[in-house]
């Protein structure tokens, strides 16, 4: 469901926005909504300790790993639907 936001701003900085949603052929709310989700992204959420100890625990582990031009060739002969040279 979708929600209504209300945002009061200066007129000259309303002027701006809608100069440069106007150059994108956006809305001004359009305009808005993808600022904001670059924004979002720009600072992810959840504890960085957290994330920093699933990283931690993951290079504790040592998984073999083949020779590179093997496993290019085992990825391409996937794409490929054959089988590796």
């Amino acid at each position: 469901m979708s929600q209504r936001l209300q945002v009061l701003l200066e007129e000259s900085e309303l002027k701006e926005i809608r100069a440069v949603a106007r150059q994108q052929h956006l809305t001004v709310a359009e305009w808005v909504r993808q600022s904001l989700r670059v924004a979002r992204r720009a600072h992810p959420g959840g504890d960085p300790k957290a994330k920093l100890d699933v990283v931690r625990a993951a290079a504790r582990h040592a998984f073999p790993a083949g020779e590179v031009d093997q496993m290019l060739a085992e990825i391409e002969a996937g794409y490929l639907g054959g089988s590796p040279r």
